[in-house]
């Protein structure tokens, strides 16, 4: 029996809204397991029209940033976007990161606690109907643990495969491995037949990542300190440019899917023996853009 396809990940580009649109009902149509929209271009309401304009695919927000609105109003927008879809849809949410959070001029407490407040809040609406399954982002090992308490999944973004096992032990026994339990991860994807081009595109998705403390404390977990605290030490010297020379192969191989399709799909079987029941591919092009990256996607998993 063969595989089943991944999800895929999907903005909504101002200027490229309808098409997205449009994209998503071929993702639909081409069978992939499921549609799930960062925050990056509202995805939240690219969510809600999702839920008109595809029929069975599952949806879901991966993630919201839980402090940008109240607990109350998300509750109301997600079982609304659940009714609508019929209930396909999955509503992820998380702390985001101090810097981000600061440039939005938000005010936060300790990223547990506010997490599980905002869970237990979330529960107690009861005006908004039906809510959908809660999908904690995490990436340290506490964090997981808390996605297992309190929460119906728990999804990852750029983790390391190679740490995936050791991260979901901290989930209850009865949770592991459950098909009710949803294990997600934003994996960056980059399919093309010249292997340096490839590598050089997921670095430039990365880059942003590595620059901030919370993902370099989680590869420092995962193993990678060596390539970590470099990066730290080039960031305090100014040295942004140095920072993909920086960024191993071997961490790029564990935290990413890039390659020829062959490999890809190799790697994918890989990230689904590590634990990952919901693989997310993000997928970027070496030679074009969002719209040309889905292309080579389709081609891969044609």
């Amino acid at each position: 029996m063969s595989e089943p396809l991944p999800s895929v990940a999907l903005a909504a580009v101002p200027g490229r809204r309808k098409a997205t649109l449009e994209l998503a009902a071929e993702i639909e149509r081409r069978g992939f397991g499921g549609i799930y929209c960062a925050s990056f271009g509202d995805g939240l309401g690219l969510c809600e029209a999702l839920a008109f304009t595809t029929e069975r695919i599952p949806i879901g927000t991966m993630i919201v940033n839980q402090y940008a609105r109240a607990v109350p109003d998300y509750a109301l927008t997600a079982g609304l976007i659940h009714e609508l879809s019929g209930g396909r849809f999955h509503f992820g949410v998380g702390v985001s990161h101090a810097p981000l959070n600061k440039r939005l001029g938000v005010s936060t407490g300790r990223p547990l606690a506010d997490a599980r407040s905002f869970a237990e809040g979330y529960r107690g609406q009861k005006m908004a109907g039906e809510l959908p399954p809660l999908v904690l982002a995490a990436l340290r090992k506490k964090m997981v643990a808390l996605a297992g308490e309190v929460a119906d999944g728990v999804v990852f973004a750029n983790v390391s495969r190679s740490h995936v096992a050791e991260s979901l032990a901290q989930l209850p026994a009865a949770k592991q491995g459950s098909p009710d339990f949803f294990v997600g991860n934003m994996i960056p994807v980059c399919i093309s037949d010249d292997a340096a081009a490839a590598a050089a595109r997921n670095r430039k998705t990365l880059l942003g990542y590595v620059t901030l403390p919370n993902y370099r404390n989680y590869w420092c977990e995962a193993g990678y300190e060596e390539e970590m605290g470099a990066i730290a030490k080039a960031l305090e010297a100014g040295e942004r440019d140095r920072l993909p020379e920086l960024m191993s192969d071997a961490w790029l191989a564990d935290s990413t899917l890039h390659g020829t399709a062959s490999q890809v799909r190799d790697g994918l079987a890989a990230w689904r023996e590590a634990g990952v029941t919901t693989p997310i591919l993000v997928p970027s092009s070496a030679a074009g853009n969002q719209m040309k990256a889905f292309e080579e996607l389709f081609a891969a998993f044609a």
